[in-house]
């Protein structure tokens, strides 16, 4: 059985976000990228996956859209264990360019399960593990917070509203993982690091795709009011604030 991860390469979530072109842009100065952590978490539970000699699955690949400076970010991802990576060689403009571009490359190098996080950390569009499903025509699975393999069926735990939800498919199809798919994404240790210099890592051409999407502006959030700090005896001034400011009585 041949898995593919889908990873989104994004900045860190500590990074000070900027804007540059009068907020038509994203500055990229100065940030730091990393693995797109629902995506890490596919990616770890799918080396789980491949090292419990229960299951037959023989190879773990990654698969990325984005420019040259992505690599990196794909190489952290080879040392936490995957075989080998490949890299779209276009910007990600929005999820419906994202999507059709790896849908093109896995449907060309054929796969019996597709792994995607639910969401990324800069966008949270929640949208390309779906429209990959759609371009690859295959059944897909949302929401999945637990998986495990028997044969060439795959059995899936979903977090539903009061409980939880067992579900079964047979491969191929797209699994859009959650938290939950396991319990810490997986560190490189130095030998993986070391090895994943050596992994192959393939760049395609992109497909002619038209985005449906584009930002016309980006906005920060206008800043926290500062904190208002109540005598704990002045219990009508607390009323007040929560009433007349919080609106939250």
């Amino acid at each position: 059985m041949k898995l593919v991860v889908c990873l989104g390469n994004v900045p860190d979530t500590t990074t000070k976000v900027k804007f540059g072109d009068d907020g038509t842009a994203f500055d990229k100065t100065g940030v730091q990228w990393i693995i797109n952590p629902w995506d890490e978490l596919a990616l770890t539970r799918a080396m789980e996956l491949k090292e419990d000699a229960g299951n037959a699955v023989s190879s773990v690949t990654l698969i990325t859209v984005g420019p040259k400076e992505a690599e990196p970010t794909m190489r952290k991802a080879l040392a936490i264990g995957a075989d080998d990576a490949i890299r779209v060689n276009a910007e990600p403009t929005d999820a419906y360019t994202v999507a059709s571009q790896l849908a093109g490359v896995i449907k060309e190098k054929g796969f019996d399960l597709v792994m995607c996080g639910i969401e990324s950390s800069d966008y949270n569009g929640a949208a390309v593990g779906s429209m990959v499903a759609e371009f690859l025509e295959l059944p897909s699975v949302s929401a999945v917070s637990g998986m495990s393999i028997a044969g060439e069926e795959v059995e899936m735990t979903r977090d539903i509203d009061g409980g939880k939800e067992i579900v079964s498919v047979q491969t191929p199809f797209v699994a859009v993982v959650q938290k939950g798919i396991t319990k810490e994404p997986r560190i490189p240790a130095m030998r993986g690091i070391m090895m994943a210099r050596k992994k192959p890592l393939a760049v395609v051409e992109p497909t002619q795709v038209d985005a449906l999407t584009d930002f016309t502006k980006f906005e920060l959030p206008q800043p926290k009011a500062p904190c208002k700090m109540v005598d704990p005896e002045n219990v009508a001034e607390l009323v007040e604030f929560l009433q007349n400011e919080a609106k939250v009585l």
